[in-house]
């Protein structure tokens, strides 16, 4: 079972999820960067954050002088990009994914498109909850695809665009 970084977007939609434990049957641990903990206000996002903590599902990922240097450098390069640009924590998970090999979990639209823009990034496994919800139905977690997708959207109010949904069209998610 790999690991996984997680920031702020993922964290404070994910939590909205009725079923937002599933999550640990995907990873051995999910690191919250310093800068991602900052971040979170939500008394639910921290509640869920502190459960995680102390079940050992969570752990906090320290802000190392040489990550922090590559993903302050990661936003400068970013802005010459022809997408949304990444934030520091973003940044942050990114370089961490690429560099310890994690899978990246984030709704930052910025941090998905880089992948395809900048090469160095274009093997980090990036995640969005779309992606963790398929990956639950394919290891058998879930019996629906779509009408967990549903749930999560209607929970969360996070809604998934068409061309979104089209990366999963054909999977027979039940």
């Amino acid at each position: 079972m790999a690991n996984a970084i997680a920031d702020s977007s993922f964290i404070i939609d994910w939590v909205r999820y009725s079923k937002s434990k599933l999550l640990f049957k995907l990873f051995n641990v999910i690191y919250i960067p310093e800068s991602v903990l900052t971040e979170i206000r939500s008394e639910r996002s921290l509640l869920w954050i502190a459960e995680g903590l102390e079940e050992g599902r969570l752990a906090v990922f320290p802000e190392l002088p040489d990550l922090s240097r590559e993903a302050i450098n990661l936003v400068a390069k970013s802005r010459r990009y022809p997408v949304r640009p990444v934030d520091y924590p973003e940044a942050f998970c990114l370089v961490a994914g690429r560099r310890l090999d994690l899978v990246v979990l984030t709704e930052n639209g910025g941090a998905v498109a880089l992948r395809e823009y900048d090469p160095e990034y274009s093997n980090v496994e990036v995640w969005r909850a779309i992606d963790a919800l398929y990956k639950l139905w394919r290891l058998g977690y879930i019996s629906s695809f779509r009408e967990e997708l549903e749930l999560y959207q209607l929970e969360t109010k996070h809604i998934y665009s068409k061309r979104d949904l089209e990366k999963y069209d054909g999977t027979n998610g039940g």
